[in-house]
């Protein structure tokens, strides 16, 4: 059987173009899930967060009164983030239950009580 220049052309690329997808196109995976939190003396908005265990997640923190950070001990998370400028931490939870964040750079007199919880369900 002896095919034509038109049909070799369109064989090839359908050949072509299905290779691609198969290696070089594959879905690229879920983005982790953005949640914005504003800061500023003395609380965290929201301050509290409800997380999936194994989901990816992006805290993007914003102030914009003063310099603040966010540490969470038990998952060995902590942020630092400037005025003006906001801050990513960036993690994927590893275990459930309840973890309570505490501003890390000392912003005055209500410093002590500035939490955020993150509630991390199965």
């Amino acid at each position: 059987m002896k095919l034509g220049l038109v049909t070799k052309t369109v064989l090839l690329s359908c050949l072509a173009m299905g290779s691609l997808t198969l290696s070089g196109f594959a879905p690229a995976p879920d983005a982790p899930r953005r949640i914005e939190v504003s800061v500023k003396k003395f609380a965290y908005s929201p301050a509290d967060v409800t997380l999936k265990k194994g989901e990816p997640v992006v805290l993007v923190l914003s102030t914009e009164d003063v310099g603040h950070g966010l540490k969470f001990k038990e998952l060995g998370l902590d942020a630092k983030f400037n005025k003006g400028k906001p801050g990513e931490l960036a993690f994927t939870p590893d275990k459930a239950g309840d973890f309570v964040g505490h501003c890390s750079v000392f912003c005055g007199s209500g410093h002590g009580s500035m939490t955020l919880t993150l509630h991390v369900t199965e």
